[in-house]
């Protein structure tokens, strides 16, 4: 059999499937339906403030094991409902972020950076619109690569990193991460330092509790969900909620946001918007086959990519309510979805949050193991897992799909939420935050741990420090600490494993650099 057969048996697999209803007499495929189901699903979570697609897909694993129990079969509807859950919720997660200015996930909080200026300035049907039209396109492109590159590249990639690349590659990412986002790199590198001082309290890589003072609260850790919706959401909203009572005494009453102008998003528009979208899905697409890295750094770098064609071009500055800023963000953490599978299903290797529960699908269930294995063509009959693989892209096709017409649909309709007022929006914002943290945590110390880093994150924007660098380098530290502890083992206890090899050695060289040349420029834009 060709790679064409196994293609051919994929979609079918996906579209022939066990019926769950017909209509009239052509039968619904049950794998369709949870890719529905899924994907309504992420985009409601993902408009939620406090809530996330991985919170969601959490949530949702175990019950869907429990309906279609563990046979090969159930792997595909179980997947379609992941995978519609991850696409969804890429989408929907710049609503509040747009809206306001309260983002659910660390690469949201780049969308508010221009997002939410615009819906101050009476625009907030076009950047919902714009944000539509870029996450998707951004999305399919990176679900092309995927489908064209995923046996090879992903071998070639892991060729290439091993431990000691592998945990530079870390150390550059939160060294770009620091240097780029806000207005100085100092901050930038003390807030990355502290949410690694703060990740690294509990146990981690030991056996006994570290920087736990003795409380058996800290020795297991800081819950990770209390520290960033804290940082992200509680933040702003006690800032929100500050800000309010300032308006309030200053003029006697609270201001509206109102939709004014035009909010459609014309042709013409689309075509200018059009570089920095390919510009940034191309920069997502290639930071989704890196394993291990994540959906925040693509943001990351294509916002700041943006924003260096746009200052070239002599457009609208990014941070001021630039079309341009939201699309390069959303094009650039979409890319990351399709991209991302390739080190899922060639190497079993995650790439974000998202794919940890599309592996652990994988893994309860089985009949699929992630490796090279995947795509190799047997000489006599059938890959089965060659069969799934395409059966999944066949998946991302039709969530994509649903993305482009009822995505959009959404994406309009979720502009009323502006008439809101902010005395009733921002307490709901604050009431369901906390019911997700306790939903996910079940225990009170995590809303005494998240209050804390609300009021943290508060400081933070008081003292104009951004907190994507904390948040980042929390999440990160703990495969910093496991991959570096690893590369030390590996090269016989070296103590510049970091500098053994030549790649290694460029990428630490580069991550110097980068703190020093942003260092430069910001004190030369100050004098």
């Amino acid at each position: 059999m060709d790679v064409w057969s196994h293609v051919a048996a994929g979609v079918l697999a996906v579209i022939q499937g066990p019926a769950m209803f017909h209509v009239g007499a052509i039968p619904v495929s049950v794998t369709i339906v949870m890719i529905l189901a899924g994907f309504l699903a992420g985009i409601a979570v993902g408009a939620t403030p406090g809530l996330a697609g991985p919170m969601a897909m959490a949530v949702s694993l175990p019950i869907l094991i429990s309906v279609f129990g563990y046979e090969q079969a159930s792997l595909l509807p179980v997947l379609g409902f992941l995978i519609g859950v991850m696409k969804g919720a890429t989408v929907g997660g710049a609503v509040p972020a747009i809206l306001f200015n309260t983002p659910g996930t660390p690469d949201a909080l780049l969308t508010t950076y221009d997002g939410y200026p615009m819906t101050r300035n009476g625009q907030s049907g076009k950047a919902l619109r714009i944000a539509h039209f870029s996450s998707v396109s951004g999305d399919t492109l990176s679900d092309i690569l995927l489908f064209l590159c995923a046996p090879f590249l992903a071998v070639l990639v892991e060729s290439f990193l091993d431990l000691p690349e592998k945990t530079a590659l870390i150390l550059l990412s939160m060294a770009f991460i620091a240097a780029v986002v806000g207005k100085s790199v100092m901050k930038g590198l003390l807030a990355a330092g502290f949410g690694m001082l703060v990740a690294f309290v509990g146990t981690g890589e030991e056996f006994y509790p570290r920087l736990s003072a003795g409380l058996p609260e800290l020795a297991q850790g800081i819950p990770v969900v209390s520290a960033i919706l804290g940082m992200l959401i509680l933040g702003e909203v006690i800032k929100g909620l500050e800000d309010l009572m300032r308006e309030r005494s200053a003029t006697g009453r609270i201001s509206q946001v109102a939709e004014t102008g035009d909010n459609r998003l014309a042709l013409r528009e689309k075509l200018r918007l059009l570089p920095f979208i390919g510009n940034s899905a191309a920069i997502g697409a290639i930071v989704g086959i890196l394993p291990g890295v994540g959906s925040t750094l693509a943001a990351t770098l294509g916002y700041a990519s943006g924003r260096r064609k746009q200052a070239r071009r002599g457009g609208a500055e990014f941070g001021t309510g630039a079309p341009e800023g939201v699309a390069s963000t959303e094009a650039a953490n979409s890319a990351v979805s399709g991209a991302n599978l390739i080190p899922v299903l060639s190497l079993g290797i995650p790439g974000n949050t998202a794919a940890v529960f599309l592996i652990l699908a994988m893994e309860t269930i089985g009949g699929f193991n992630p490796g090279p294995s995947v795509f190799r063509i047997p000489s006599e009959g059938m890959n089965e897992e060659m069969v799934i693989a395409f059966g999944i892209f066949t998946a991302m096709v039709i969530a994509n799909l649903l993305n482009w017409t009822i995505g959009g649909a959404f994406m309009r309709w979720m502009g009323i939420m502006i008439r809101i007022p902010k005395q009733i929006l921002l307490p709901s914002v604050l009431l369901v935050t906390m019911v997700a943290i306790y939903a996910q945590e079940t225990s009170f110390s995590a809303l005494v741990f998240a209050l804390g880093f609300g009021v943290l994150g508060y400081f933070f924007r008081k003292l104009h420090i951004s907190v994507l660098p904390f948040v980042i380098a929390f999440i990160l530290a703990g495969t910093l600490e496991r991959t570096a502890r690893q590369a030390f083992s590996a090269t016989g206890g070296d103590p510049f494993f970091l500098f053994s090899s030549p790649l290694a050695a460029i990428l630490m060289i580069v991550a110097v650099a980068l703190v020093i040349l942003f260092g430069r420029r910001r004190m030369e834009s100050q004098h």
